[in-house]
């Protein structure tokens, strides 16, 4: 059975990124590398949240970004998706902004996708975090999706077997 996978707004951004810097170039290909080997085996999702993020954007990659996730399916930002970002903010498990990364994941979490996939590891990919989600969600009777960025499914060489 294919991985659901919530695509977030760093995911078509630093797919197309215009960044020069060591770091971001490498985001891009494993991004790319990750698009081209495991997309195609998992079910993707992402929302209008990401679109409007996107578009709200002036690099001349905005159009490519939005073409990239143009055809994935759209979850919906219900009133219980709403409520779920409240008590995210709330219990400080995402920042107080009710359209950023407390969104992201509660459509993840309520859609019950796999994987929430994303570069922000500050607030979402980020270890520290888990726990408090887990806990929350625990409470929400939810899911948690694995959190991840493209880098643990493409990165390394492992010569271990």
């Amino acid at each position: 059975m294919a991985d659901r996978v919530y695509i977030e707004t760093t995911i078509p951004s630093f797919y197309h990124t215009l960044r020069t810097d060591p770091e971001s170039v490498a985001r891009m290909h494993w991004t790319r590398q990750w698009w081209a080997e495991c997309a195609p085996q998992s079910e993707l999702f992402t929302s209008p949240a990401v679109v409007l993020e996107l578009q709200q954007g002036s690099s001349e990659k905005t159009a490519e970004r939005i073409a990239l996730i143009a055809d994935l399916e759209l979850l919906d930002i219900t009133d219980d998706v709403d409520r779920i970002v409240a008590t995210y903010i709330e219990r400080r498990v995402m920042p107080n902004d009710p359209g950023g990364d407390a969104l992201h994941l509660a459509l993840a979490s309520h859609y019950r996708m796999d994987v929430l996939l994303t570069w922000n590891c500050r607030h979402l990919a980020n270890p520290n975090k888990m726990g408090h989600i887990h806990a929350v969600n625990r409470e929400l009777g939810l899911p948690t999706p694995l959190v991840t960025t493209p880098l643990n499914y493409v990165g390394g060489d492992d010569n271990d077997g």
